[in-house]
């Protein structure tokens, strides 16, 4: 399959996942076509495109679809080499990238979440905040190691473990207004804290991250419908 074909990215601003894909396009110079979907309403398009799981995004690459925003970008990477390259070159700094990645999505997603679904449970609330602050204080330690005393995990320049956490740094500021919890702490996590003003100031980020505003009446939406089936 030839880079130069159609490209089509399924997902929405609004999701973290999606706008990993829209970094990555970015970083690599590729154009493409964003087809908005409604979460809450789902596509047949969506569907067709990844009938196991029925998320975003999925990027469309002619006619093929490839699905899972962490595989996504791993794609992209091997794919188009118009850009500099988002993973490390050599084997063990790749596998190391993929843990973290992993480990983000696993875990600090997970305790995001579970701020979000907590509402007015105290307890919930506290116990789910202590929980991503210590995987922010892990993580700390993992920027720490990865980038060496420059600015990125990836070094120099975004990289595969960059995108996979600076994609939900516009979450964090929706849920310290929603929640009154500051989860990104200057003295908890001074290194981590001076990455996320690098990362929001990269070219490749400034015009796809959203809103805090706009995040904000989407949340409440998203918050309003846990629990709730999605079509």
């Amino acid at each position: 399959m030839g880079s130069e074909e159609e490209v089509k990215v399924i997902g929405s601003c609004v999701s973290p996942f999606a706008v990993r894909t829209m970094i990555a396009f970015n970083i690599k110079c590729v154009e493409y076509k964003l087809i908005e979907e409604n979460i809450f309403n789902k596509s047949a398009l969506l569907l067709k495109s990844n009938p196991i799981y029925k998320k975003i995004p999925v990027l469309i690459h002619g006619q093929r679809p490839i699905c899972e925003s962490l595989v996504i970008l791993q794609y992209i990477d091997e794919v188009w080499a118009s850009g500099p390259p988002i993973l490390p070159s050599d084997p063990y700094g790749r596998a190391i990238a993929r843990f973290w990645a992993a480990y983000i999505d696993d875990k600090f997603f997970a305790a995001q979440y579970a701020i979000l679904k907590a509402g007015g449970e105290e307890g919930q609330k506290a116990a789910a905040v202590e929980e991503a602050t210590q995987i922010l204080v892990l993580l700390e330690d993992a920027f720490t190691k990865c980038s060496k005393g420059r600015k990125f995990f990836g070094g120099d320049r975004i990289g595969y473990v960059d995108i996979a956490l600076g994609s939900f740094l516009a979450w964090i500021r929706v849920i310290q207004k929603m929640c009154g919890v500051s989860l990104l702490d200057e003295c908890k996590t001074p290194m981590l804290f001076q990455w996320a003003q690098h990362f929001c100031a990269d070219a490749a980020v400034q015009d796809v991250l959203p809103e805090t505003d706009e995040l904000l009446e989407f949340a409440q939406l998203f918050v309003a419908n846990l629990g709730k089936p999605t079509g």
